[in-house]
Formats: C-alpha cells, sequence, structure tokens
C-alpha cells in the first residue's frame, strides 16, 4: 500500500513481523493506528496530515512514530494536530495553539502555561 516496503516498516515496529499476513480486522484499533499512520507518514505525498497520531497507541510505539515524523519532514511538510501535545514538542519546527475557533503561534513554551495547555514539568 502507498508503495511502503513491508520490511521497513517492520523493522521499525518489530512487534509487526508477525502480522504479515494478518487482515486489518484482525488487529487492536492501537495497531490499525500504528499501521495507519505509518502508511501516511511514508506515502509520496509533498504534505502530510496527521490527526491525533498519538492517541491510544503503546508509549513504544508513540516513540517510533516522533522518529519518523523527525525523519520525514526533512523531506515534506508535516502537519500534526494532536492534544497530547508533550509528544511534538521536541520535533516540532513551529507550534500552534488552537482555542475557541482561533490559532495562536506559540513563540515560547512558557505562553501555554497561561493558556493552562503546559506545566512546569514539561519544561524540564
Amino acid at each position: 500500500m502507498f508503495g511502503v516496503n513491508w520490511e521497513e516498516f517492520a523493522s521499525n515496529f518489530n512487534a509487526f513481523k508477525a502480522y504479515k499476513s494478518y487482515s486489518m480486522g484482525k488487529l487492536s484499533g492501537g495497531e490499525r493506528r500504528v499501521i495507519e499512520t505509518y502508511l501516511v507518514l511514508k506515502s509520496k505525498s509533498l504534505i502530510t496530515i496527521l490527526d491525533e497520531p498519538f492517541s491510544h497507541l503503546a508509549p513504544i510505539h508513540i516513540e517510533v512514530i516522533k522518529t519518523l515524523i523527525k525523519e520525514e519532514k526533512r523531506n515534506k511538510i508535516v502537519i500534526v494536530s494532536d492534544h497530547m501535545y508533550q509528544h511534538i514538542i521536541d520535533s516540532a519546527d513551529k507550534i500552534y495553539l488552537l482555542k475557541n475557533a482561533t490559532t495562536k503561534e506559540i513563540k515560547n513554551l512558557k505562553e501555554l502555561e497561561s493558556y493552562r495547555y503546559l506545566n512546569e514539568n514539561v519544561l524540564k
């Protein structure tokens, strides 16, 4: 699918090596989410939009997806919308807060404290 190599996928997500012949219907919601996110990230598009890619994923898979986002943004635009913002702070070039039907560019992470989206533990 999408010209993505299975062996490359399985090398990023070792737990999936045994699933090569499985249908998507036999996988859990989190497993399907990993595959969907990987396919979208690795597609040959110039722009990739990910809506809540970290929801329902195991922590180990979240780390792999974060690494893949960092790699893929070298070759394309990657837009991530997620309420689990702590997972994208390190890999984002720009951060925008969407609130009350408006957007605000966040130039300093401390600005998020005033919107009650961030506490000092995340800044460390």
